[in-house]
């Protein structure tokens, strides 16, 4: 098997076999033959690999939407060398079996370290636990993610197992009672257009109960892609009391709030997004440290999936490939976060929460490189994506991955010339 587990019981990702894309020509760049030549460049800066533990690469089972090859490329595309897999998939990762029909398509065609989730429940259906002593060796951590565990019984005694496997639990955060159909915020623009919305309580409500389980069963949480005001202030206070939880949101929770909808379903993921309110309390909870990391939950569907409008299009939007241009062109272009703040939340903290290794594995970066965003240059399969057409600064040139390379522009890789480190 392709993962062990480190004297914490927390898994780091051995080398893989890299099938790198063809604009890399399976050669590798050294850090140090880079920073050469690039030491007058003042815009070409090197930085260490992105990690990002919320990515759906939608194979086994939905290889329509994306694969392991090409999402694992999108990923480098946006300078990410080392990812989190969620379970959502067909079959679900519930057990060894399952699980080892994802490890098999990683192990052959990841262009990065991609780490796989196992489920918290089998099939992900919330009623019985999966087989997490089986699955704990080679799974990065557990999660349901796409659905709440509802049962309060179901997630206690998920917790105090995870805690006795040294493994986190990783949870989408959503009551299905309060739901009652919406499939965006409930706001001002759903009443204004006719819509049902998604209240802010059936996420904040989940998020409350969860952390008095870890109360009691001192496990590990991490909550997935935070999107409310009263669920930074959980957070906020759960760490105060000293409770081991972490926090993720995503880039558009950050920059987008509804205000920004249209009647597209480029507008439509799960949670949704919110009020101008939640927005500023998830910038203030990036700047103060309340939330850990950005991750990107990218969710790639096909295109006709995509096409329905708001009510009937799949829940989920592309995000890999704009991630950092978004956060360095939005963020720090505001002065909202600094630098070394946004490779924290990109790199520092997800590495230290997750146990993940990613040796010297690195990225390249043009800041002074400025472009529109379009979904027709993606790598992924997946198009859809809210910030099309926004102008961005930072453009990836290179991203280096267990000792390959795993993406290289082709314009810098004339720059480059013909040095080749062996």
């Amino acid at each position: 098997m392709p993962y062990t587990a480190n004297a914490a019981g927390i898994n780091t990702a051995p080398e893989q076999h890299v099938v790198s894309d063809r604009s890399a020509d399976n050669c590798f760049f050294s850090r140090e033959k880079i920073s050469e030549l690039i030491s007058d460049r003042d815009n070409i800066v090197i930085l260490p690999g992105f990690v990002d533990v919320h990515v759906h690469l939608r194979e086994p089972g939905f290889s329509y939407k994306e694969t392991i090859y090409s999402g694992s490329r999108a990923c480098a595309h946006g300078g990410y060398t080392a990812v989190c897999a969620m379970p959502n998939l067909s079959p679900v990762p519930d057990s060894l079996p399952h699980l080892r029909k994802e490890l098999d398509i990683i192990e052959r065609d990841a262009a990065i370290r991609v780490l796989p989730y196992g489920a918290i429940t089998r099939g992900e259906a919330g009623g019985e636990l999966s087989d997490m002593d089986e699955l704990a060796p080679y799974v990065v951590a557990f999660s349901d993610d796409g659905r709440g565990v509802q049962a309060d019984g179901i997630m206690r005694e998920a917790m105090l197992h995870a805690a006795s496997l040294g493994k986190l639990i990783v949870a989408h955060c959503e009551d299905n009672s309060l739901l009652r159909g919406g499939y965006i915020h409930d706001g001002e623009y759903a009443r204004a257009h006719g819509h049902r919305g998604i209240c802010s309580e059936s996420e904040w409500r989940q998020i409350e109960r969860d952390l008095g389980l870890v109360r009691e069963t001192g496990c590990g949480y991490h909550v997935c892609h935070i999107s409310t005001a009263e669920s930074v202030r959980l957070i906020r206070e759960a760490k105060r009391e000293g409770l081991n939880v972490t926090a993720e949101t995503a880039p558009h929770y950050l920059l987008l709030d509804e205000r920004d909808m249209q009647e597209d379903g480029r507008f439509k993921m799960n949670p949704p997004l919110r009020s101008p309110a939640d927005r500023e309390a998830l910038l203030e909870g990036i700047a103060d440290g309340t939330i850990d990391m950005i991750a990107t939950d990218h969710a790639p569907h096909a295109a006709e999936e995509k096409s329905r409008g708001l009510e009937r299009s799949a829940m989920g939007i592309v995000g890999i490939e704009t991630a950092f241009p978004l956060m360095y062109t939005y963020l720090l272009g505001e002065g909202i976060i600094t630098m070394e703040r946004l490779l924290e939340l990109l790199h520092t903290a997800p590495c230290r929460r997750f146990g993940i290794d990613t040796g010297d594995d690195f990225t390249v970066f043009d800041l002074g490189a400025e472009y529109t965003v379009d979904p027709e240059s993606f790598i992924s399969k997946g198009h859809s994506t809210p910030f099309a057409g926004r102008s961005v600064k930072g453009r990836c040139l290179c991203t280096v991955s267990g000792g390959r390379t795993a993406y290289l522009d082709e314009g810098f890789s004339e720059l480059l010339g013909n040095v080749r480190a062996q």
